[in-house]
């Protein structure tokens, strides 16, 4: 009997079934962001038209609240509505939306006044397909602006690249972030801890580590036997990137960034190069993740070196994204200076 009805035809239905459901999915998406920016015009308008009565506004949400959470249950709360009215005032004028994100993103998405940085989260959770939690971490965690100090300086036009296009993966400097932010290991900021556990806390947490790292990253494995003559060596972490099409090795330093490691990198990215590489590789690339660079200066470090090396701070804590957003803002005016 089980001869009888062919895999193929199972794997055909299959496909029809999961391709109407995504269909339906998108088409209900749709049809509420569409409804909640009419509900939002509607009151904009009737708004505008009373915005000489006294406290109109928020009786009105009030009422509103009360009455359609009476008739339609959730969904309708005092945040909710506003939430309408800010959508509409915001996307209004936008003719396609997005149907990679929710209603529940794009709430998310309202809570930043900053036009320029909304955007750049709003194109990179629809192109990565974050979850709203996921979102919600990477706007905490001040994603944006610590890709704009990432390479140690920001101007206006990586600024608008960034809000335009998202964080595009062309070049291997551009998976870098600086810092890296380990929240999610739940480690408190002064616990001492040794190289080999942070790397098995962050492989048991490895699904949000991949989300740290960013787009086109494939975990490989850890403590990969690099061998020299009869001597070995293990590489801490290795990861693949499909968009750059490259190994990604990287180091652990739980103290601060010494000349060393770079060299021992060095030594493991030509290994890669020539003994794992397959013909479609690109060129290895190495990512220190330590504590504090210190007074090491980078650009002797760093230069001079056949292989892309990059050497990033982390920290167990989510950064202060006041402090971040002034480091930014303080890089852009200077930068205004030196064009004068």
């Amino acid at each position: 009997m089980d001869k009888l009805v062919d895999n193929k035809m199972i794997n055909k239905i299959e496909k029809l079934l999961q391709e109407a459901r995504t269909h339906v999915t998108v088409e209900v998406n749709n049809t509420l962001l569409r409804t909640y920016m009419e509900i939002g015009k509607l009151l904009v308008e009737d708004i505008n038209l009373h915005e000489n009565e006294e406290n109109y506004q928020n009786k009105t949400i009030s009422m509103l609240s009360k009455e359609l959470t009476r008739k339609f249950g959730k969904g309708f709360s005092r945040a909710n509505i506003w939430n309408m009215i800010t959508f509409y005032k915001e996307y209004g004028s936008v003719q396609t939306l997005s149907e990679r994100l929710s209603w529940s993103h794009y709430c998310e998405l309202l809570s930043i006044s900053d036009k320029d940085k909304r955007h750049f989260y709003e194109v990179e959770c629809a192109n990565s397909r974050w979850s709203v939690r996921e979102l919600r971490r990477q706007i905490a965690s001040s994603l944006f602006e610590r890709l704009l100090l990432s390479d140690g300086e920001a101007n206006k036009q990586k600024v608008l690249e960034l809000a335009l296009k998202g964080n595009e993966i062309v070049k291997p400097q551009d998976i870098v972030k600086d810092p890296y932010v380990f929240e999610f290991l739940g480690i408190p900021e002064d616990k001492p801890m040794m190289e080999s556990d942070l790397e098995e806390a962050l492989v048991r947490q490895i699904e949000k580590f991949l989300l740290e790292l960013g787009k086109g990253f494939m975990f490989v494995g850890t403590q990969q036997r690099v061998t020299f003559g009869n001597v070995h060596y293990y590489v801490d972490m290795v990861f693949y990137n499909k968009i750059l099409k490259s190994y990604i090795l990287i180091e652990l330093k739980t103290i601060k960034l010494m000349p060393e490691a770079v060299g021992q990198l060095n030594m493991y990215l030509n290994y890669y190069a020539a003994e794992v590489n397959d013909e479609d590789d690109n060129p290895p690339i190495g990512l220190i993740l330590c504590t504090d660079k210190g007074n090491v200066d980078m650009q002797y470090v760093l230069g001079g070196l056949s292989n892309n090396i990059f050497a990033s701070k982390y920290v167990t804590y989510m950064p202060d994204k006041e402090q971040l957003i002034a480091q930014v803002e303080a890089v852009l005016s200077l930068k205004d200076k030196e064009k004068k």
